[in-house]
């Protein structure tokens, strides 16, 4: 068993067709790919009320910045087998149909199928700074369930990647999860 988690971006659509876009670590399993997310979550219920979700492979890491931080409305265009969207920045995207779902009283497992796989532009690598913001979304994510200490620890402890590796974007997606940390710090000492 593949136990190797890919961030990437999940967009689903509800019953009535309205998109919504979310970070999500994911493992592939030959032609299936595992989805675990939280309960309770916008994702899981619309993967689980239309049977469908479209994994987004993307650089630009101002998504998963955005998307921990209020930030969700990214240009999308329509998936090309099902009925959803994908993001207009992927670099590809897999459009996947649910197969099973094993429950669990706080992550069930949804296996998903392979519908459709396209590319849509070039892979150049990672900087350090893309990889940075996205461990920066994953501790934001989870403001609420790390201590302080390691927060700050963390952060710090990326912020030598944006100061040394960080363009435009990464800089405006550092920005937007420093904000959200400090606006947990403050509501904390309220």
């Amino acid at each position: 068993m593949n136990d190797q988690i890919f961030e990437t971006v999940v967009s689903t659509v509800s019953p009535e067709g309205q998109p919504h876009l979310a970070p999500l670590g994911v493992r592939y399993r030959g032609d299936e790919v595992v989805l675990m997310p939280f309960k309770p979550s916008t994702t899981l219920q619309n993967i689980l009320s239309t049977g469908h979700a479209v994994l987004n492979v993307v650089v630009d890491t101002r998504v998963f910045a955005g998307c921990v931080t209020g930030r969700r409305e990214w240009p999308t265009v329509p998936a090309e087998r099902i009925a959803g969207v994908r993001l207009k920045a992927a670099l590809s995207h897999l459009e996947l149909q649910l197969v099973d779902e094993q429950d669990d009283a706080q992550r069930p497992v949804l296996r998903m199928a392979r519908v459709h796989e396209a590319r849509h532009g070039d892979f150049r690598g990672f900087n350090r700074a893309q990889a940075a913001v996205v461990e920066g979304a994953v501790l934001v994510s989870r403001l609420h369930l790390l201590p302080r200490d390691k927060i700050e620890s963390e952060m710090r402890y990326l912020q030598i990647a944006i100061d040394k590796t960080a363009g435009s974007e990464e800089h405006e997606a550092w920005g937007w999860l420093c904000e959200a940390v400090a606006r947990h710090r403050a509501r904390e000492a309220a």
